[in-house]
């Protein structure tokens, strides 16, 4: 009779847990996988990296499995890789906050997630939060500590995001909690200019009601008068005079 000892037992968990099942578990959202493994396991399991550089809590996060990710990280050694990076920067939080799931955000953020940490584009969660027009997030990401005026590579400020996707609501509460609305970027671009630019007149109206700069001069010598298409121009006039009134 072959006698189980500690160093056979300690193969046959790690052969178990090598296991492609996974990340397969945790793409499609099976918890039942990740309640099943023991303590060592699923310590053990947090080390563990995908092609793409990512970890198991990160493709949780990814894909929305608020379950997992609670599972993951209640564990203390979770706080080792909550920050962790795949391969193009991105942290479990960025990916929360860019597929909108609060919840997920929010446990993160408990767990002790890095509310600024940036991608290799220098962007971090609120600039995703921002573009995808994620206000529930924006507000919790902010009460957390996030940087509202922090640039990306470009030096686009998450105003910048918001108002180059032309989510207003978004935009409407980052200038009211203090977001600097003529912020230039890298090419000397403004908020506004963004959104002229995109030609959304719903943004660009508010910007201006804020008190956006329509004089402002962008590096290729354009204001932001310059950069709206020719219909466009005449209401952006009269709104910028309306503002002189």
């Amino acid at each position: 009779m072959e006698v189980e000892t500690d160093a056979t037992k300690g193969q046959e968990e790690s052969k178990q847990i090598r296991d492609e099942e996974l990340f397969k578990a945790a793409e499609s959202g099976d918890s039942s996988v990740f309640m099943s493994l023991s303590p060592r396991q699923l310590v053990k399991s947090l080390t563990f990296r995908n092609e793409d550089g990512r970890s198991l809590l990160h493709v949780a996060a990814s894909f929305g499995h608020s379950q997992i990710v609670k599972l993951l990280s209640s564990v203390e050694e979770s706080k080792t890789v909550i920050n962790s990076k795949d391969d193009e920067g991105w942290a479990p939080l960025h990916s929360a906050a860019s597929i909108g799931k609060a919840e997920l955000v929010e446990v993160l953020l408990t767990r002790g997630a890095d509310v600024n940490v940036k991608n290799n584009g220098g962007r971090t969660a609120l600039h995703y939060a921002a573009s995808k027009g994620w206000l529930e997030i924006a507000q919790l990401l902010l009460t957390h500590g996030a940087k509202i005026n922090i640039t990306d590579k470009v030096g686009c400020t998450p105003l910048h995001r918001a108002a180059s996707t032309g989510k207003s609501e978004v935009c409407e509460f980052l200038i009211e909690e203090g977001a600097e609305i003529d912020a230039t970027d890298k090419m000397g671009q403004t908020p506004l200019m963004h959104s002229v630019i995109c030609d959304d007149r719903q943004v660009a109206f508010l910007l201006v009601r804020h008190g956006a700069d329509v004089d402002v001069e962008d590096k290729e010598g354009y204001t932001v008068l310059g950069r709206a298409s020719n219909d466009f121009r005449p209401a952006l006039i009269d709104a910028a005079k309306a503002m002189l009134e």
